[in-house]
């Protein structure tokens, strides 16, 4: 289950809710060798030191990616990516031994943070940020389908252009977009009945206009249902959207047509799609 933006803005929210204001007072860190590899984790387990003693002032969310800013010049940076989990405890007989960080604060609460497959959990410098790959995919670049400069008039202006996939163009580190991976992008294109092979400068106008709308009903969507059914908030509260494509349509027909649901491998992993509503 991927955590995508409506998610990250969710978990986002609730963080900031809560942590403005919170000072950190110690880490623990384990099971993270795997994570330093492929650096989803700083290097060096000593740069968390950095993130002591200083007080959170802002915690923003774009695309995937978390950014919980401090007063002292740090950052924690959090992408939970494909089902990792945001967790705050109030109470810390109840805490979750399941993390790969868990930070606590100075008032005796607590934040967990676990990662199951991709993303980060990493403490950097202002001045840092730039040169990590997760700020600069969500942050530095593409357009967020939830801010003002997501507009119609952009982006079929942009899309156009593109003489690429709807895959390619909606997710991936060349991304038109930000914050967009496989789960959402195949409600996107059933929802615009789009085959996911369609070359952005093949759609006309109302096909781009379809899939602007399927984009912002998604998000919309997504966020007011509390997220993904997989998906579980910082308060372990799950979502309770039902996706309309992917695993769990197989075998299963189409609400719109009756026909049978089909999958193929397409873009580096699997698209499930209605073949009579989104033909070729």
């Amino acid at each position: 289950m991927s955590i995508e933006l409506p998610e990250a803005l969710i978990l986002a929210n609730q963080m900031k809710d809560v942590l403005i204001g919170k000072q950190l007072e110690s880490y623990h860190v384990q099971n993270y060798d795997r994570m330093q590899k492929v650096g989803f984790l700083n290097k060096n387990i000593k740069d968390f030191d950095q993130l002591l003693n200083g007080k959170i002032t802002s915690v923003i969310a774009r695309g995937n990616v978390i950014r919980v800013e401090l007063d002292n010049n740090m950052n924690l940076l959090i992408a939970p990516e494909y089902g990792g989990e945001v967790l705050y405890h109030k109470d810390d007989t109840k805490k979750s031994t399941q993390y790969h960080l868990k930070i606590q604060f100075t008032d005796a609460t607590s934040l967990t943070v676990r990662i199951k497959s991709m993303g980060c959990i990493l403490a950097l410098e202002d001045e840092e940020l730039v040169n990590s790959y997760m700020y600069k995919r969500d942050f530095l670049r593409g357009i967020s389908p939830i801010e003002d400069e997501f507009t119609f008039e952009r982006f079929s202006k942009e899309i156009n252009t593109l003489n690429r996939n709807l895959k390619a163009i909606l997710v991936g580190k060349e991304a038109l977009l930000v914050g967009i991976s496989n789960s959402a992008f195949q409600d996107i294109i059933y929802r615009a009945k789009l085959f996911p092979k369609k070359k952005g400068s093949e759609l006309n106008k109302e096909e781009v206009k379809a899939l602007f709308d399927a984009i912002n009903s998604l998000m919309n969507e997504r966020m007011e249902l509390r997220g993904k059914n997989q998906f579980i908030d910082m308060y372990a509260k799950k979502g309770k959207y039902i996706p309309a494509m992917g695993p769990n349509m197989k075998g299963k027909t189409c609400s719109d047509c009756g026909t049978g649901i089909e999958k193929m491998s397409f873009g580096g992993g699997q698209i499930y799609l209605c073949p009579k509503c989104q033909e070729q």
